[in-house]
C-alpha cells in the first residue's frame, strides 16, 4: 500500500514537471513568436528601393544607407539614375526614397515640380558648397576673371568648363553663371563625374590649366590642391544642405526604415571617409561595411529604436 502511495505521488510529482515543461516551452514559443511579430511589423515592407546619381558622394552614402538599411532586415535596391529620374521616381512611388537632394539652392528646379508628392525629412549632411573649382596653381581666382583673362585662360583651357551630367541641377546653376558673368565664348562640357575627375587628374599631373564643377565633400580636395572660384554675383547661392526626400506613405508602408532615414545625418568628415576609401580602390558595398563596423555609435543612433 505504502510502495503504492509512493509510486502516485511520484508520478504526480513526474507529471506536474512535464506540464511546467510544456508551458514554459509554449511561453517561450508564444514569446519568440510575439518577437518576431513585433520585428514583421515594424519592418513592413521589407522591399526597399533608392535611386542616386553616379557622383563620389552619392555613392558612398547610398552605399552606406543600404549596409545600414539591410542590417536590420530590409532588400534594398540600388538604383544608378540622373537626377531628374531620381525625382520622377520617388514622387510617382516606383521608388521609395533618396538621401541626394541638394536644397535649397542646386535641384530647385526639380523639388518645385514635385514637391507636393515628396516628403522632406531634412538634412543628412549641412553646409555643401558647389561652384567652378581649379588647381591651385591656376592664376585666377574669381568667375569674372574668366572674361577678363580670357585669351590666357579660354586657351588654355580651350574654353570649356568640364562638367558632370547634362541632367545635374549644377549644370543648370553653371549655364545661368555663364549667361550672367558673359562668358560667351565658354562652352561647358556635360560628361560625368568619374569622366570630369579624370580630365581634372589628367591635367594635374601635366600641370595645365581646367575648370571643373564640384562640389564639397568630394575625396578629390584631399587627394589635390583645389580652390573655388569666387562668386560675386553668388550665382551658386549659399552652401546647399544634402537632404533625404520620401514618397507618401513609406512611414506607414516601412516604419522601421522611415525612422533610419529620419534619423540619419552625419558629418562631411564622415562621408569623407567613405569616399576616400572608395577612391582608393576599395568595392563600395565594402567600403559601406567597413564604415559601418568602424562607427557603431553613429550606427546606433540612426538605428534607435528600430529592433
Amino acid at each position: 500500500m505504502r510502495n503504492s502511495r509512493k509510486s502516485s505521488s511520484l508520478l504526480s510529482l513526474i507529471s506536474i514537471f512535464v506540464v511546467a515543461i510544456i508551458l514554459s516551452a509554449c511561453g517561450s514559443n508564444e514569446k519568440s513568436v510575439n518577437e518576431s511579430d513585433d520585428k514583421k511589423n515594424q519592418l513592413g515592407e521589407k522591399k526597399i528601393t533608392i535611386p542616386y546619381v553616379s557622383w563620389a558622394t552619392e555613392i558612398g552614402s547610398n552605399h552606406v544607407i543600404k549596409e545600414v538599411l539591410e542590417s536590420v532586415g530590409y532588400d534594398v535596391t540600388l538604383k544608378e539614375v540622373n537626377t531628374g529620374a531620381m525625382y520622377i521616381a520617388v514622387a510617382d512611388g516606383s521608388a521609395d526614397a533618396m538621401i541626394s537632394a541638394w536644397l535649397p539652392y542646386t535641384d530647385v528646379s526639380y523639388w518645385e515640380k514635385f514637391e507636393d508628392e515628396l516628403v522632406d525629412l531634412g538634412p543628412n549632411l549641412k553646409e555643401a558648397p558647389l561652384g567652378l573649382v581649379v588647381p591651385s596653381y591656376v592664376e585666377i581666382d574669381s568667375i569674372e576673371e574668366m572674361k577678363e583673362n580670357a585669351n590666357s585662360v579660354g586657351e588654355a583651357t580651350g574654353w570649356t568648363i568640364t562638367g558632370i551630367d547634362p541632367g545635374a541641377g549644377q549644370m543648370q546653376i553653371t549655364e545661368e553663371a555663364m549667361k550672367e558673368y558673359g562668358l560667351d565664348n565658354w562652352t561647358l562640357k556635360a560628361t560625368s563625374d568619374a569622366i570630369m575627375m579624370a580630365a581634372l587628374d589628367r591635367a594635374i599631373k601635366k600641370k595645365e590649366d581646367i575648370i571643373v564643377t564640384l562640389w564639397s565633400p568630394h575625396w578629390a580636395f584631399k587627394e589635390y590642391d583645389l580652390k573655388y572660384l569666387k562668386d560675386p554675383k553668388g550665382v551658386f547661392g549659399e552652401p546647399d544642405d544634402i537632404r533625404t526626400l520620401t514618397r507618401k506613405g513609406l512611414e506607414q508602408d516601412s516604419p522601421a526604415a522611415y525612422q533610419i532615414l529620419n534619423q540619419f545625418e552625419w558629418d562631411k568628415e564622415h562621408l569623407e571617409a567613405v569616399m576616400v576609401n572608395i577612391f582608393n580602390g576599395t568595392d563600395p558595398e565594402k567600403a559601406a561595411k567597413e564604415f559601418v563596423e568602424n562607427n557603431e555609435e553613429l550606427v546606433k543612433k540612426w538605428t534607435k529604436g528600430v529592433q
